[in-house]
C-alpha cells in the first residue's frame, strides 16, 4: 500500500509521516481477505493505511499493513497517558482520589476542539481515577488535559521509552487549532508497537499486572464503536462482559482526516488484538464514510476469525 497525500510531516523522532510504507511488507491470510482489498483501495485513492492484527494466544501476526508506518493516532495516544497515570497510582506518587481541576472551563470549549463531557458539567474538580475514566471512556479532551496537567509529558515520554515505544508517542495536549510552534499533532503512533502495547497490556505485562489490569479497565468503558467496532453488534454504552461470546476493549482516535483504532477482542475461538489507522484527506462525506466502511469491513473479518 502507497503512502498518502499529506506527507512529509515529521513524528518526534525525526521520521517522515508515511516514510517505509513498502506494500511488499503487507501480509493477508484469506480470514482477511475482504478487508485487504478495501483497505487497499483507499491506499490506491491516497490514503495512507496502517493495520495490524495479532492473535493473543499464539502470539501470530495475522495482518500486517505497513505497520511500521508513523501516522497521526489522534486520542488513541492517550492511552500512553493512562499508563503513566496508573503507574504513578500504584508506585504511590499519585493519589487515586487526588483532585484535578478542570484546566478550561464552559467558555473555553472551543479551545479544547469539543467532544467530552467534564466541560459542561458543573463540578471543575475530579478524582484522579474519574479523569483516567472519562479519558477511558470519552477521550475527554478536559480529562487529557488535567491528567497532562499533572503527570507531565515528559513523564509520559519517559514511560513510552521504557516500554520500548520508538515511534509512538503522545506528543501534546488536546488543541482546538495547532499553531506553527505547536506540535503537528496530538500523537503519533504506529500499527505494530501499538498492537504489541495492547497485547501487553492484556496479558498483565505493561509495568506489573495491577497497572495494566487498571489501564483495560478504563477502556473497557469506551463507548466509542462508530469504526471497526462498528461491526461487532455490542451495546456502545454496555459491553464489558461477554455477549455472544464477545468481550472488546477499544480505544479510537478522530480528527480530521485522521480515523484510528486500537482494541482487543476475544470471541469463542479466538482472540486477536488489532490497530488500525487511515489518514486521508477529508474533503467530502463521501470519502469519510468510504474510509469508516473499510474501517468496518475489517471488524467483520475480525469477527468471523474470533469466532
Amino acid at each position: 500500500m502507497t503512502e498518502g497525500a499529506g506527507g512529509g510531516r515529521r513524528d518526534r523522532r525525526g521520521g517522515d509521516r508515511g516514510a517505509g510504507a513498502r506494500h511488499g511488507g503487507s501480509r493477508a491470510p484469506e480470514s482477511f481477505g475482504r478487508s485487504f482489498t478495501t483497505l487497499g483501495e483507499l491506499a490506491v485513492e491516497g490514503a495512507s493505511v496502517s493495520v495490524a492484527v495479532r492473535d493473543l494466544d499464539g502470539g501470530d501476526d495475522l495482518l500486517s499493513v505497513d505497520e511500521t508506518v508513523a501516522l497521526p493516532v489522534a486520542q488513541v495516544g492517550a492511552l500512553l497517558l493512562l499508563v503513566e497515570v496508573s503507574a504513578q497510582i500504584e508506585s504511590g506518587r499519585l493519589g487515586a482520589l487526588d483532585e484535578l481541576e478542570r484546566l478550561a472551563g464552559p467558555g473555553d470549549r472551543a479551545a479544547l476542539g469539543g467532544g467530552g463531557v467534564w466541560s459542561y458539567l458543573q463540578r471543575r474538580a475530579l478524582a484522579v481515577t474519574d479523569a483516567a475514566a472519562l479519558v477511558g471512556a470519552l477521550r475527554d479532551p478536559a480529562a487529557v488535559n488535567a491528567l497532562v496537567g499533572r503527570v507531565g509529558l515528559d513523564a509520559v515520554r519517559a514511560r513510552a521509552d521504557g516500554l520500548g515505544l520508538v515511534r509512538t508517542a503522545l506528543l501534546d495536549e488536546v488543541r482546538a487549532e495547532r499553531g506553527p510552534d505547536d506540535a503537528p499533532a496530538l500523537a503519533v503512533g504506529t500499527a505494530v508497537e501499538l498492537v504489541g502495547l495492547m497485547t501487553r497490556l492484556t496479558h498483565g505485562e505493561v509495568v506489573d499486572e495491577a497497572v495494566s489490569s487498571r489501564v483495560l479497565g478504563w477502556l473497557s468503558l469506551g463507548v466509542d464503536l462508530s469504526l471497526v467496532a462498528g461491526s461487532f453488534g455490542l451495546d456502545p454504552v454496555s459491553h464489558r462482559r461477554f455477549d455472544h461470546g464477545l468481550q472488546l476493549v477499544n480505544t479510537v482516535g478522530v480528527s480530521p482526516g485522521t480515523r484510528s483504532e486500537l482494541g482487543v477482542l476475544r470471541g469463542p475461538a479466538h482472540g486477536v488484538a488489532y490497530a488500525v489507522t487511515v489518514a486521508f484527506d477529508d474533503l467530502t462525506l463521501a470519502r469519510r464514510l468510504r474510509v469508516v466502511d473499510a474501517l468496518r469491513s475489517l471488524g467483520t473479518d475480525l469477527l468471523e476469525h474470533v469466532h
